[in-house]
């Protein structure tokens, strides 16, 4: 018997070649990327490469810095300046806390009772950045001058025996005390807190706060289990943009308080350009930016929010 031949094969498709048309459309995202990536290199990465070899070096600007790997510059900054950090600490926290009181209830009426003067108000919010930051600290030294109005207000109502009891003021004195740079932290970040906040709350369905009024809840309840919980996003990119940079401020404490007030970046900003010190310098930046992490990393944790506005 003769063995029935198989039947041929048909030779494998090839597969169809990659148009570039369509490698072309893939690689669109990369490059839309590359200029905010070379944007973070050259501007964000490269400075805090060349800062943290500035921080492990030893000598002088008349002599040269040379990396000698000397890592006790973090230990003798971090011990030498412990009341500067927990000052910085001190005043932001109090600021945030304020800023939080005060642009909260700011926030939740332009959201839900401003109507047509929504507009009006939001442009009122961010009507100080039109001016500069330097010209808006040296403004309060006007408000809380010796003397003046507020400080009389202040005075007779008896605000400032309770404030020179805590520590923050001294008699009838409010310049120079950690009570005028809580002022001035709290005035230039307030709108850091009310944006987010308000984008927060405008997102909130109306409907969730009528449905709670049907079910007998009062309004203190309905802002308490559903307001509230449901403005966390806001609440917590607020608080995260107010603290951070005003942990690091220096203006503040440059323009309206006194050696006693003085803030760690107060120090960095004198290591820097008075004292000449660049590795101390560059060690605290680096020992305040840990710690700010490790703080913001908690916050988030226990905030149970990740969703930040």
């Amino acid at each position: 018997m003769t063995a029935t031949a198989a039947p041929p094969q048909a030779p494998a498709a090839a597969e169809p070649p990659v148009h570039k048309a369509s490698l072309r459309k893939r690689l669109i995202p990369y490059w839309l990327l590359l200029p905010g990536i070379l944007w973070l290199l050259v501007f964000f990465v490269l400075p805090m490469v060349y800062q943290a070899s500035t921080s492990v070096q030893t000598g002088s600007l008349e002599e040269g810095f040379e990396v000698t790997w000397h890592f006790q510059t973090y230990w003798d900054a971090f011990t030498e300046y412990l009341p500067q950090f927990l000052r910085s600490l001190l005043y932001a926290g109090t600021a945030t806390v304020l800023c939080l009181l005060l642009g909260y209830p700011l926030a939740y009426l332009i959201a839900f009772r401003a109507g047509r003067w929504r507009n009006l108000l939001l442009v009122l919010v961010i009507a100080p950045f039109f001016t500069s930051f330097l010209i808006r600290t040296l403004a309060w030294k006007t408000i809380l001058a010796d003397g003046g109005p507020v400080v009389a207000v202040l005075n007779k109502i008896g605000f400032l025996d309770v404030t020179s009891w805590l520590g923050m003021t001294q008699g009838d004195r409010v310049l120079a005390t950690p009570l005028a740079v809580v002022c001035g932290l709290t005035y230039n970040f307030l709108p850091f807190m009310i944006l987010p906040l308000y984008s927060s709350l405008e997102r909130i369905d109306t409907r969730l706060h009528e449905a709670a009024g049907d079910l007998y809840a009062r309004p203190a309840t309905v802002f308490r289990k559903v307001t509230f919980p449901l403005s966390m996003p806001g609440v917590v990119s607020g608080t995260l943009l107010t603290f951070i940079p005003a942990s690091g401020d220096y203006v503040n404490a440059e323009l309206l308080g006194s050696t006693d007030t003085r803030m760690i970046g107060n120090v960095i900003q004198s290591q820097y350009l008075r004292i000449l010190d660049y590795p101390t310098a560059a060690a605290l930046s680096f020992i305040l930016m840990a710690i700010v992490l490790i703080m913001v990393t908690i916050y988030i944790r226990r905030a149970g929010t990740e969703d930040l506005v």
